[in-house]
């Protein structure tokens, strides 16, 4: 009986470790379903792009199956699906990139090898061998040195590999077979179909254009930095007047203060895109030879702009966790007015790039005249600041307007390099309405008004405290403080 129940409960945990992982494998299959389908969601671009590489190796399989083409080209023809293997990519630039590079290197490559062939033959059976090494280790040394330098690697890295692999398989196989220039021809000509093939698929079945997505994403990297902009003030400002809603906020309801970290990571992606763009034709409103670097100098200056920012939320972090003070609620207005001028200002050029035209300069000026005006408001309240008791807290709220004045002096050179980036790649001049003109003037009358009127508060001082005497200064992007401790008695400090 204890040998049968044993053997029974033994078949037990052997079917509970069987159920388990089945129970295991179908989690997997679902959680690889839902990933399948969140990434054809996510772009179904993807979904197009896998038929066009079905459709292509399809049609160059062909060469098997078909006796006529087969018999032209024999072993070759294997070539032609390798190559629409490794030069098909995403996007057309990609594509041409690639078939270009291979298709130059192949041929160059192939005709040297052929050339060195002949070459090593004159030397007779005993040199040949080490000529034909002696032209391996020169060229393939030569060519892998010429992948260091940044232009090179940059557009040609491929053709440079490739070049290296069909020169020593040329040579190599050069000393075996008689027939080498027939070899070389055939799989040059297999090369240059298999190419051909990618591209006019590519180009032909909805094709994806490197310049267009590189054109977004700079958009849409200074369109997500407005974002931030605009949100923070509210946000660091209701700490300041106490808001408890706002504290308690979920952080579905603060996404702005996430959307500009995936602008830290976006040089990889740039610089790809513009690689890939380069190579491209003229297609939609770009034309041929469009201004791409011009784009990475706008992204890197954006991506500067966000690490600024990246400072700027470890600030906010570590005041979040202190009270609310007076002198927050003293800068708050002109902190709040550069963080949304600011805002306006980036979603200005981000518009302007979107639509391919020339930012409107009154628009564009006004937003400045403000930014500048709010910057004079806030040095002017830091160098009225002198009360000892609250230096402590002045100095971290200090940081983040000085902060706020560096990215407002980064998003002034985002908007000179727009305004050369339109100027450069030909952007639509639209007529400003005088209307708009109008409006922006009266912004800044109203504005100048305002500040004339004066909006800088004295910090209340307790006449029975000694404080020390503070003079801040600001230079340039940085906040120096100069701290000069000159204690005084209660006699001398009202005789002052």
């Amino acid at each position: 009986m204890d040998s049968a129940n044993e053997k029974k409960g033994g078949f037990a945990r052997i079917l509970d470790w069987i159920n388990n992982k089945l129970g295991k494998f179908k989690d997997k299959v679902k959680n690889i379903g839902k990933e399948t389908k969140q990434i054809g969601k996510d772009d179904t671009r993807r979904i197009i792009h896998s038929a066009k590489v079905g459709l292509a190796l399809t049609l160059v399989s062909l060469f098997y199956y078909f006796e006529p083409l087969y018999d032209g080209f024999g072993q070759a023809g294997m070539w032609a699906v390798l190559t629409v293997v490794v030069v098909f990519e995403f996007s057309v630039g990609g594509t041409l990139s690639k078939c270009i590079n291979r298709g130059w290197a192949t041929l160059l490559g192939g005709a040297l090898g052929i050339g060195a062939e002949y070459l090593a033959e004159l030397t007779g059976k005993t040199g040949e061998p080490i000529m034909l090494g002696f032209f391996v280790f020169i060229l393939a040394m030569g060519s892998t040195f010429a992948r260091f330098f940044p232009n090179l690697k940059r557009r040609y890295d491929y053709g440079l590999l490739i070049f290296i692999l069909t020169f020593s398989l040329v040579t190599v196989s050069g000393y075996r077979v008689d027939e080498i220039i027939e070899l070389a021809h055939q799989r040059l000509s297999t090369i240059i179909i298999g190419a051909a093939t990618c591209i006019i698929i590519s180009v032909l079945i909805c094709p994806v254009w490197a310049g267009q997505d590189l054109h977004n994403l700079v958009a849409s990297n200074i369109e997500k930095l407005a974002s931030f902009l605009e949100g923070f003030g509210d946000e660091y400002f209701s700490l300041a007047q106490g808001e408890v809603n706002v504290v308690n906020a979920s952080k579905e309801g603060k996404s702005f203060l996430q959307a500009y970290k995936s602008v830290l990571g976006s040089k990889a992606s740039e610089e790809t895109l513009a690689n890939a763009a380069w190579w491209e034709p003229g297609h939609g409103r770009f034309r041929f030879r469009h201004p791409w670097n011009q784009y990475l100098k706008v992204g890197a200056l954006t991506r500067q702009c966000a690490y600024h920012i990246e400072t700027l939320v470890t600030s906010y972090i570590n005041l979040k966790k202190q009270a609310p003070t007076e002198f927050q609620r003293i800068i708050q207005e002109p902190c709040t007015t550069m963080s949304s001028e600011s805002a306006a200002l980036l979603r200005e050029l981000s518009s302007s790039i979107i639509t391919m035209t020339h930012p409107t300069s009154s628009v564009v000026e006004i937003h400045i005249h403000n930014i500048k005006s709010a910057m004079d408001d806030l040095k002017n309240i830091l160098k009225t600041s002198n009360n000892k008791s609250n230096l402590l807290e002045i100095i971290p709220i200090l940081a983040v307007g000085s902060i706020l004045i560096d990215i407002i002096i980064c998003i002034e050179k985002v908007s000179e390099a727009v305004h050369e980036l339109s100027n450069m790649g030909h952007f639509k001049k639209l007529k400003e309405q005088k209307s708009t003109t109008k409006f922006a003037l009266d912004e800044k009358h109203h504005h100048q008004q305002k500040l004339h009127k004066g909006i800088v508060q004295p910090v209340d001082n307790d006449d029975n405290v000694e404080v020390d005497h503070v003079v801040i200064t600001i230079r340039g992007t940085l906040t120096e403080m100069m701290i000069q401790e000159t204690k005084a008695s209660n006699n001398n400090n009202q005789g002052q």
